[in-house]
């Protein structure tokens, strides 16, 4: 069963060894043709090329994705393995219709995993959630989708949420693919929970970072308590611009045998920032904020 739908697909999520296959072509190739052998008449591969590479170049419909197929030369058709016709070898390239039954029809969880980087050996993985622009139709929602981000900003994968729950449901299909040994998971403070660190540390022997704000009171007050006013351990960061002054103060702190009641916690950190004003009016005080998080 594919990871982000009920089709019958990908028996199996893609192997380290597909996913780092050389050209986006062989790793397409990897993923089952959803069309019946009858009436095939466009290459598998080539329609999904022609549809990646309309996306890049700026098209953000299916009529847009069709006008940019219709107009392509035909070198850049024979580069993407366009179907050749006549004696002259001429490209055809697919119709919309074509390309737009391919893209709904094919894997989604094994597009997004085979498409994506392979997160091994990376220093650390960013997991958020981000609402797809456009894709709400009549009354049908926008899609909310939750990726997983390299520190080099490549995309690993993506899958849609359930409209009828959150981005805490999908956390760990999301990561079960791939390997994390070593890696640094960062996220926000949704995904807080106990359940996501056991994940992470016990199974896939990663390390975490996580934000806690007042949706664990528990914890977040127990964190405030410590003694953060005793920290020597600090790093200061100042910046200019867009009319204001910034300074931001990071603080860590070793919370081993603290009493911070949270699997696999070993360091806490608090930032504060506080922002001044630079657009003030001759001789008139500055104006002050400031701000922490744990």
């Amino acid at each position: 069963m594919c990871r982000q739908s009920a089709t019958v697909c990908l028996i199996k999520s893609p192997s380290r060894q597909q996913r780092s296959l050389g050209s986006l072509a062989e790793r397409l190739a990897v993923l089952p043709d959803p069309r019946s052998r009858r009436g095939v008449r466009h290459p598998f591969v080539a329609v999904l090329l022609v549809a990646a590479c309309a996306v890049t170049a700026g098209a953000g419909s299916w009529a847009a994705i069709g006008q940019w197929a219709k107009a392509a030369p035909q070198d850049t058709l024979a580069r993407l393995g366009a179907r050749a016709t006549g004696g002259l070898g001429v490209r055809v390239a697919p119709s919309l219709s074509t390309i737009r039954r391919v893209v709904i029809g094919v894997c989604p969880g094994g597009l997004a995993d085979l498409t994506g980087q392979d997160p091994a050996g990376a220093e650390s993985l960013a997991v958020d959630g981000k609402t797809a622009r456009g894709s709400r139709h009549r009354d049908t929602p926008a899609v909310h989708l939750l990726a997983a981000m390299t520190d080099r900003g490549r995309t690993v994968t993506q899958l849609p949420v359930p409209g009828k729950t959150n981005e805490i449901t999908c956390f760990t299909a999301l990561l079960a693919p791939f390997d994390l040994h070593g890696v640094t998971v960062t996220a926000d403070a949704l995904h807080t929970q106990t359940d996501h660190v056991r994940y992470l540390v016990e199974q896939k022997h990663a390390h975490y970072l996580l934000l806690v704000k007042a949706n664990q009171p528990v914890l977040f007050a127990a964190l405030r308590s410590l003694p953060w006013p005793q920290v020597t351990a600090r790093r200061y960061d100042r910046e200019h611009g867009h009319g204001r002054r910034e300074t931001r103060a990071t603080r860590v702190l070793t919370v081993t045998g603290l009493g911070v009641d949270f699997p696999h916690v070993v360091q806490a950190a608090r930032a504060s920032c506080a922002t001044a004003s630079t657009k003030q009016a001759e001789g008139a005080p500055a104006r002050r904020s400031t701000r922490s998080r744990t």
